[in-house]
């Protein structure tokens, strides 16, 4: 596969018009375009996660988040870090994809986890956190070092975050990804 084709799908922990984690996102985005295609998936409509919904048609919105991980190569989560742990949102999510189990569209599907927060361990118990959610639904968590943004309000100018040795070593990480997707799609 030509890694001009990837497809990649980027999901934001936060649902803030003026998200930190979209920002980041949107960054990278913006600088992967000649290797991969990284579209970003809005959690806005994802209704909280009820099985009961599953016996009959999937709501609409979850239907379109799992057809768009199926599809995609790969997954980017960006995540703040509340309490402790990952945003509610972002977990419900991920909630939702992991169905049915052990056989979802997460499954062997390689994913870069990056956590941000605007103190200073960059949302790293959230970044714990949603490795231990993945294991869970058998994706392939990318092996690199941990992306955690600390002081991440600092590095947000113009809805753009522009922290660059930060960004460099985001790409250092999605060279990774870009590896394992490729291992995945010799494997298939």
């Amino acid at each position: 596969m030509s890694t001009s084709t990837l497809r990649l799908i980027g999901i934001s922990g936060s649902l803030r018009s003026a998200s930190n984690n979209t920002a980041i996102l949107e960054t990278l985005a913006s600088r992967v375009t000649h290797q991969a295609e990284l579209s970003l998936f809005p959690l806005n409509d994802i209704p909280l996660y009820n099985s009961d919904l599953e016996t009959e048609a999937l709501p609409t919105s979850v239907a379109a988040l799992k057809e768009a991980i199926s599809l995609a190569d790969g997954l980017i989560l960006c995540s703040p870090e509340y309490n402790y742990g990952t945003s509610g949102v972002l977990k419900n999510a991920l909630d939702w994809a992991s169905r049915p189990g052990f056989n979802s569209p997460l499954k062997n599907k390689p994913v870069l986890i990056m956590t941000s927060s605007p103190g200073l361990l960059g949302g790293v118990r959230a970044q714990a956190q949603l490795r231990e959610t993945l294991s869970a639904t058998l994706s392939k968590v990318v092996c690199c070092p941990q992306i955690v943004i600390p002081n991440v309000n600092q590095k947000i100018q113009n809805g753009r975050f522009t922290d660059e040795p930060t960004i460099e070593f985001i790409l250092a990480a999605f060279e990774e990804l870009m590896r394992e997707i490729n291992l995945v799609t010799e494997q298939n």
